[in-house]
């Protein structure tokens, strides 16, 4: 099957003109026209990602994170990116990302799932036609009333995560949550005009998570690899079932921050 094939296909579900204005997803190293017998899938362009690319004898890596998001003057092996790039075209590597797009119209309604949410609202939308309307994060009742203790373990399990940052005090008692995966930092107003108890995002800084604190929401930084990596595996099932006759593989989960 062709790369256009395919596209075709994933953007039936996930339309490139659905993502962010700033976002660079699509085709962004290869052909259209490259014949494709395996995918292999990544959160992320990394050298090891990339190498496991090529052990995997891919046609085509797919990843959420675009290896490129603005303009590039020279491909270069001085830098890391243009390395990876000469990498990609040196083993027919064709190369696609799928960022906001899938943030709104899969990665929202997946992270909220594994929240187990119910009576769900978008957080932040940004797509409205007629009764249409699609957008960033979710937010709903938890399956139960918990502490904040309880639902930082709550997360930790559902997301087989190594740790959880917790703001607020772990006794404070929470029954509604907001998600958004990745950085979310910058939905923060839509948080609290959805009236969360709770808000589970990645990437929050020091004084951004305290003054939520103070405004009444409570924090819990499961990070931005922690919450976006189920993107993987989500994939590779949509692929399975939308193109049968390639076969997919996925990059094994590992997370880049450790505790010591």
């Amino acid at each position: 099957m062709k790369c256009k094939e395919i596209f075709r296909k994933i953007e039936e579900k996930y339309p490139l003109e659905r993502a962010e204005n700033w976002d660079n997803p699509g085709l962004l190293v290869g052909s259209q026209e490259q014949e494709v017998k395996k995918i292999f899938l990544a959160l992320d362009v990394t050298d090891e990602t990339l190498e496991a690319a090529v052990k995997a004898r891919a046609d085509l890596m797919i990843t959420h994170h675009p290896l490129i998001f603005s303009g590039m003057k020279k491909i270069t092996a001085e830098d890391f990116i243009g390395r990876r790039v000469m990498k990609l075209i040196e083993h027919h590597i064709s190369y696609y990302a799928m960022h906001t797009n899938f943030d709104i119209m899969g990665m929202a309604e997946l992270s909220a799932d594994y929240l187990q949410l119910s009576k769900k609202g978008i957080l932040e939308i940004t797509y409205e036609e007629g009764t249409q309307k699609e957008g960033l994060g979710r937010y709903g009742q938890l399956p139960k009333p918990m502490t904040l203790e309880e639902c930082a373990r709550f997360v930790k399990q559902q997301f087989q995560l190594p740790f959880v940052k917790v703001y607020g005090n772990p006794d404070t008692m929470v029954s509604s949550a907001a998600i958004c995966t990745g950085s979310g930092k910058s939905l923060l107003k839509a948080v609290l005009k959805s009236q969360a108890e709770v808000y589970v995002t990645g990437d929050m800084d020091y004084h951004s998570a305290i003054d939520a604190v103070a405004q009444g929401i409570c924090i819990l930084d499961a990070g931005h690899y922690g919450t976006e990596y189920i993107f993987m595996e989500y994939m590779k099932k949509e692929l399975q079932t939308m193109i049968p006759e390639v076969e997919v593989e996925t990059m094994p989960a590992v997370h880049p921050c450790k505790l010591v």
